[in-house]
């Protein structure tokens, strides 16, 4: 899906950008143009953003297991 209609970058371009370690919006301009033209897609790139540090968060802090009964 395009996230950038400015650029042609899609969420695949973005999602590796996050994953090569971009952090923010401006980041995710710098490394490849999302989000620095007119602005309309800073909200979605945002949300991805979101949605990365969540399974981060999981991954880096899993929840131990219960011994079952």
């Amino acid at each position: 899906m395009f996230v950038c209609l400015c650029t042609g970058v899609t969420s695949h371009d973005v999602t590796e950008c996050v994953a090569n370690g971009a952090r923010t919006s401006k980041q995710i301009a710098e490394a490849c143009g999302a989000g620095g033209d007119c602005g309309r897609c800073r909200r979605t790139l945002r949300a991805i953003l979101a949605a990365h540090a969540e399974v981060e968060v999981e991954v880096d802090h899993p929840v131990p297991r219960v011994a079952s009964r």
